[in-house]
């Protein structure tokens, strides 16, 4: 089974997904408004949904008939945490660059 940061960059590294993604953070959706705003089967926005849900970043609810799609802010931590990696990572090395420069200079 992958990590939860490999099935959040897979759900990520779609255009799609993402667009649904910037929909969800405006407002909760069906899996039928979803599909209004996009030129595809409803099968293939559920398939999309299932693996934004899979990735954790959105949750679904049943509501009576209806399944409702909420963003989940909580499911991009592993994303976050990978680029924090990154940043300090070059925070390190543009620093050590600075230094390297500042000490040629004198």
């Amino acid at each position: 089974m992958p990590d939860h940061a490999q099935l959040c960059f897979r759900a990520l590294a779609d255009p799609t997904r993402r667009d649904i993604l910037k929909m969800l953070s405006q407002q909760d959706m069906t899996i039928a408004d979803v599909a209004g705003r996009f030129d595809m089967t409803r099968a293939a926005v559920k398939k999309h949904l299932t693996v934004l849900s899979d990735g954790g970043l959105i949750t679904v609810e049943p509501r009576g008939r209806e399944r409702i799609n909420s963003i989940n802010p909580l499911g991009f931590g592993p994303v976050l945490s990978w680029f924090d990696y990154f940043d300090g990572f070059w925070d390190d090395r543009l620093s050590d660059l600075k230094t390297a420069i500042e000490k040629d200079k004198t």
